[in-house]
């Protein structure tokens, strides 16, 4: 009876328990589907409030969370035009859902269309007082001109007459109408509706052939020019073209051009332009972009009425003054666009074609005195250079934007500098605001002061990007691209460029446009990538069809070159002879400077000989990580003990060997000095013979017979040498350590080579502790053969100089064997360096001479992301590093670790070293000021992270 009673209470508590689980599955179920039904996608801003804020930018994009924090953030509530943002989630859901929107999406932006009713009093579709809205695009990163934009949204033929009535002003209401048209024929009606137009002639560059006809049979010179009534006119024969073009009729329903410009927008985030930037910048593809839906504000109201482009310092130098751009009765596509050059907003931003202009100071002092003092308190609150975009209404400012401004090298380094100066931002701060690319700038030619003073310039323009350029000069994209192709460098000289030139541009070595100011859409995108830009020089005819260029009396022809400096905006008929751009460039040198007190990282070079051994110090390295004691055999005055190697090499006895091993010590001896001696003391890592001797063989039948007679052999004997010598794959055959471990001889003459310079250069003065490196290590046992060879040579020279130095033996770590094996190898290793090419080409199986015939179909198919010969493949090749370096460092933790693969100068490959805690990196001469930021900007990523905690 007690175990009936029993079974039933446990049956109860079973029955109890699996209602329980019932109702909590249920109540997650309703939770799931609440929290579906809640989740936001649309954001408010405006009227000194805002739903985000400027920590947004994955949400928001970039310019919606800086409308946000412009709007909202309780420092600042700066006059923003009323609108609201829809996240990018929904660019993601978009594409993700063949090119629909989340169910609760209308609803969402409904209810914010109706907030911003109520904000202006205005109201969207009314006939007698009409709302209406820009459309624009904005991702987390900056993408100048390469998404989509649609202003005056909400402008039909019924809300035509209610805007005339309120404004008064038919003229602009008119020309307001036909931007509509123009943009949203382009935008939505055309891209977005993946129709590839004929002769790539599509309906903006009709629609735009129109106009210019309307202003060529007035007489006119400005789109200001054209009347009210030829306005109307030309938006009823715009709506004919588009219906004929496109097929379907200009749409006259406010909601129906709005949720078209979103889906437009939208659909920019894949457009071929947007692709083509986002891959050049390596700007993830999934992140998408949000779409900013705002009142609109008119700078094309008359007179009083204004828009501009500013930054609050200049872009193109970093002159810490406020700078800009702007143009009396426009849009802001007019400034941007470069169709008309516009006017300087103060003394600071007079140029080129802007010096004769009226400055927005003195045109409209009070708008302009409003504008400064909100650049500042923007400045101050960012804590960076900032790119705004404003408009002036009837003399009322309005803020449509900012975000950290787009800048070239010369332009990043003195902000930075700056910035320090004037205690704005810490050092780490600092060395996090110039990118490596815009460094790498620095580090490029510039036109010959000496040479360029005594050539007469054919033009001169607005300078927007500097250094210099000589090359060849093409006028479409496609031939800049060809010529890329070819190796060849050119100049792309445009009219003025668009969003649809951006590959074209990227391929130039340079930029030159006759029209277009210094915040039109050339000169942004060329001051992001660094590149010499010219543009606005309006001396210049271009006749792309024609592929001319008329200047000066002059015409020139495609394949023609030209010298640009880009610092001066000066234009130079052939070809002028450049300058290494580091010579005495103080700003970069300071900059440097501050880098080397952030981080820890050593950095030291690869170099070969005393030439560049100088040239690795002038870039401030620390030491040479990697000095291939072969490279003797190569080049200037290698002629003798190439001899001497190849006599080596063709031997068939020891005795043989150690009589040409003889001839060939006094000239390693002098190389291995001259460049100790151009290191004035500082490391050097002397890595022993590594390349497979048959390489070295004599091919030309001089050389040949000069061998065989020095070696008292005939050509069969000869023959029968040097096929003994062949490999089948030499790469993994005999060579480094091999040799040694096979001819004892080598290791000792080349070791002897080594004291011997050493101890001459400590008797000269100079402090010398050599660092010996054993290549193609993959046992323990490989180094224990060769340490006593070494031991015994050390010795045998510290004897006969009567002098001791210290001196260690290392070992590269180039095979994944010796990475697996590391705790063996450090015990008799004094320091690793990792040798990533060959690291990398045993680890993938990948042959570095022939990667040409797959890994850009690799690249192109996304296998991989990246070159792993060019950036370190931290998940495959970086993992037995990292083993490598935990097992080594478990038997000596104070073990010496350097790179000296081509990744030591490549960012990404230095910040995964700097994480890993290695001594150095080692690179070429030329990227080692490259290595000492990328140092730098680990250490302060590392710390501002700490801080951040």
């Amino acid at each position: 009876m007690a175990s009936k009673k029993k079974v039933a209470k446990t049956a109860k508590k079973i029955t109890a328990a699996k209602k329980a689980v019932k109702s909590v599955k249920k109540a997650a179920k309703t939770f799931k589907k609440a929290a579906v039904k809640t989740k936001r996608y649309v954001y408010h801003f405006g009227m000194g409030k805002a739903d985000g804020n400027g920590a947004m930018k994955d949400l928001l994009g970039g310019k919606g969370a800086n409308l946000a924090e412009m709007a909202g953030h309780p420092a600042l509530r700066l006059p923003v035009p009323p609108g609201f943002t829809i996240s990018a989630e929904v660019c993601t859901y978009y594409w993700d859902n063949k090119k629909t929107y989340p169910k609760c999406l209308k609803d969402e932006v409904e209810k914010n269309l109706k907030r911003i009713e109520k904000e202006t009093g205005k109201q969207f579709g009314s006939t007698t007082n009409p709302l209406l809205v820009s459309v624009r695009s904005g991702a987390r990163s900056s993408m100048p001109g390469m998404m989509e934009t649609i202003l005056n949204v909400g402008l039909t033929m019924e809300t035509i007459p209610g805007m005339i009535a309120k404004t008064g002003d038919e003229r602009f209401v008119y020309d307001a109408y036909r931007r509509l048209i123009m943009m949203y024929s382009d935008v939505v009606m055309e891209k977005a509706a993946g129709i590839e137009p004929k002769d790539d002639k599509g309906i903006r560059k009709i629609l735009d052939e129109m106009m210019a006809a309307v202003k060529t049979k007035n007489g006119y010179k400005s789109d200001t020019e054209i009347k009210a009534s030829e306005l109307k006119e030309l938006c009823a024969a715009f709506k004919i073209k588009v219906k004929e073009m496109l097929g379907s009729d200009f749409p006259d329903d406010p909601q129906q051009q709005l949720w078209g410009a979103i889906g437009a927008v939208f659909a920019s985030w894949n457009g071929k332009r947007a692709v083509a930037y986002r891959k050049i910048e390596n700007i993830p593809d999934d992140w998408g972009t949000a779409v900013n839906v705002q009142t609109m504000v008119f700078g094309n109201m008359g007179n009083t009425s204004a828009t501009g482009v500013a930054f609050t310092r200049n872009p193109g130098n970093g002159d810490a003054h406020f700078y800009g751009e702007y143009l009396v009765n426009a849009q802001g596509e007019d400034v941007v666009a470069g169709i008309r050059t516009p006017h300087p907003i103060n003394e600071f931003s007079s140029s080129g074609q802007g010096q004769d202009k009226e400055s927005l100071k003195n045109v409209m002092p009070k708008a302009y005195k409003e504008l400064d003092s909100i650049q500042k308190r923007l400045e101050k609150h960012y804590k960076d250079m900032l790119d705004i975009e404003f408009t002036i209404e009837n003399e009322h400012l309005w803020m449509l934007q900012c975000r950290v401004g787009k800048r070239n090298g010369i332009a990043a380094v003195q902000i930075a500098l700056d910035m320090v100066k004037e205690r704005l931002i810490s050092k780490s701060e600092a060395v996090l605001r110039v990118t490596p690319s815009q460094l790498d700038e620095l580090l490029h030619p510039v036109v010959d002061p000496k040479k360029e003073a005594v050539n007469k310039p054919l033009a001169k323009g607005l300078p927007a990007g500097p250094g210099g350029a000589c090359a060849f000069i093409v006028f479409n994209s496609a031939d800049a691209i060809a010529a890329k192709k070819a190796g060849k460098e050119c100049v792309i000289v445009r009219e003025e460029t668009n969003p649809e030139d951006v590959e074209g541009m990227r391929a130039a070595q340079a930029i030159l446009t006759a029209r277009g100011g210094m915040t039109s859409h050339a000169a942004l995108v060329a001051r992001g990538w660094g590149k010499c830009c010219i543009v606005g020089c309006s001396d210049i005819q271009v006749d792309a069809a024609a592929k001319t260029m008329k200047v000066g009396g002059k015409t020139f022809k495609e394949g023609d070159f030209l010298t640009l400096d880009g610092t001066k905006g000066l234009i130079f008929e052939g070809k002028i002879g450049m300058l290494d751009a580091t010579e005495g460039n103080a700003n970069l040198n300071a900059f440097l400077k501050l880098c080397d007190s952030v981080r820890r990282l050593g950095v030291r070079a690869n170099a070969d000989n005393p030439a560049d051994a100088q040239k690795a110090r002038t870039f401030g390295a620390e030491g040479i990580g990697l000095f291939r004691i072969e490279h003797m055999f190569y080049g200037a005055n290698s002629e003798k003990p190439l001899f001497a190697l190849r006599k080596m090499i063709l031997c068939s006895t020891t005795e043989e060997r150690v009589k040409a091993l003889a001839e060939i010590f006094p000239y390693m001896k002098d190389s291995i000095k001259a460049t100790l001696k151009a290191m004035a003391g500082f490391p050097v890592t002397i890595r022993l013979m590594d390349p497979p001797l048959h390489e070295f063989v004599p091919h030309s039948q001089d050389a040949i017979d000069a061998i065989c007679s020095s070696l008292g052999i005939n050509i069969d004997q000869f023959q029968k040498r040097a096929d003994a010598l062949n490999e089948t794959n030499p790469m993994m055959g005999h060579r480094g350590i091999r040799l040694g471990v096979t001819y004892p001889e080598i290791t000792e003459m080349q070791t002897r080579a080594i004291f011997e310079a050493s101890f001459e250069l400590i008797n000269e003065g100079l402090k010398i502790s050599p660092e010996i490196m054993i290549p193609v290590v993959c046992d323990e046992k490989e180094i224990t053969n060769q340490k006593p060879i070494i031991e015994r040579v050390y010795k045998e020279t510290s004897a006969k100089y009567g002098k001791k130095l210290t001196y260690t033996v290392g070992t590269m770590i180039e095979i994944p064997r010796a990475a697996i094996n590391s705790a063996d190898i450090a015990s008799v290793a004094d320091f690793y360096s990792f040798g990533t090419n060959d690291l990398t080409q045993m680890t993938f199986g990948f042959s570095r001479d022939d990667i040409g015939a797959f890994v850009p179909d690799y690249l192109a198919k996304g296998v991989l992301k990246a070159d792993p010969f060019q950036i370190l493949d931290q998940h495959g090749v970086g993992k037995l590093i990292r083993y490598a370096v935990k097992e080594g460092r478990g038997v000596k933790p104070h073990l010496k670790i350097g790179i000296c693969g081509e990744h030591g100068g490549e960012p990404s490959s230095v910040e995964f070293c700097h994480r890993e805690g290695f001594n150095y990196v080692s690179c070429s001469p030329f990227r080692v000021p490259i290595a000492r930021l990328a140092a730098a900007q680990a250490e302060a990523k590392e710390e501002l992270a700490k801080k951040h905690k």
